[in-house]
């Protein structure tokens, strides 16, 4: 169990710092666009959180899992809300008379 743990631990930081590199490489008139397509990832991420955490018995993985829907919802429903922002400012505005 410890090996699958540490084994789980390193790809976790190899991934953070993948990430962060990556992220850090985008310029800033794709970062908005990006992060509309990373929301589908997020909500992938939901569903697969559901599956995990209502097999019905309390364990560390079930917690995990709630925690895990928590916080991919919460991605996804801001940056829905920033690419709806993002939209509105190429919206034509109405001229009044």
């Amino acid at each position: 169990m410890a090996e699958g743990l540490i084994a789980g631990l390193v790809v976790f930081t190899l991934a953070s710092f993948v990430g962060f590199e990556v992220i850090n490489k985008v310029p800033p008139t794709l970062h908005t666009p990006l992060m509309s397509g990373s929301n589908a990832i997020s909500g992938i991420a939901v569903l697969g959180a559901i599956l995990i955490s209502g097999q019905g018995n309390v364990t560390v993985t079930s917690i995990l899992g709630t925690i895990a829907i928590a916080l991919a919802t919460i991605n996804v429903v801001g940056g829905f809300l920033v690419t709806d922002r993002m939209l509105q400012m190429f919206k034509k505005k109405e001229v009044k008379a």
